[in-house]
């Protein structure tokens, strides 16, 4: 018989049978089952604590001081530099980039979130770019290289 997956079986004696706790003093983890006596872990579903449980203890995370505010309404964004459409071989002069074709070519991670583009870098391309928001900048580099940046309408920022 020559030796192959579906035929190999378990070594005898892989799985060993269980402690059998709570059945007489005799068995040596008889009485209080080895959880030891009172507390939480000795009750019926207890040893589950929260996370920052400490014991009793002023936990760590009430303990530090708090600082700083995090605005929950922040709007958050897709972000593409002139310089990395430059830089890449996909954009040719001439080409429409928007959100969809960002997104085919694996330069935004995010299909959800809206698209700003940022003026990191010189722009010689003649492009025609649309997207939800613009810097100054960005817009103004755009044009100069003689193309257009069209803001897409239909976003609420």
């Amino acid at each position: 018989m020559t030796l192959k997956l579906e035929n190999i079986g378990r070594p005898s004696g892989y799985k060993k049978p269980g402690k059998r706790k709570g059945r007489g003093t005799g068995s040596g983890k008889g009485k209080t089952a080895g959880k030891g006596h009172k507390g939480a872990l000795a009750r019926s579903g207890g040893g589950t604590y929260n996370p920052g449980f400490e014991g009793g203890q002023m936990p760590l995370i009430r303990r530090i001081p708090k600082r700083g505010f995090t605005n929950i309404f922040k709007t958050k964004w897709n972000l593409i530099n002139l310089g990395v459409l430059e830089s890449s071989p996909l954009v040719e002069s001439g080409a429409v980039i928007d959100k969809g074709f960002l997104l085919r070519n694996r330069m935004l991670k995010k299909k959800e979130l809206p698209l700003k583009v940022l003026a990191k870098g010189k722009l010689s391309k003649t492009l025609i770019v649309k997207a939800d928001k613009f810097a100054v900048s960005a817009r103004e580099a755009i044009e100069a290289a003689g193309g257009k940046a069209e803001i897409v309408a239909g976003v609420k920022l």
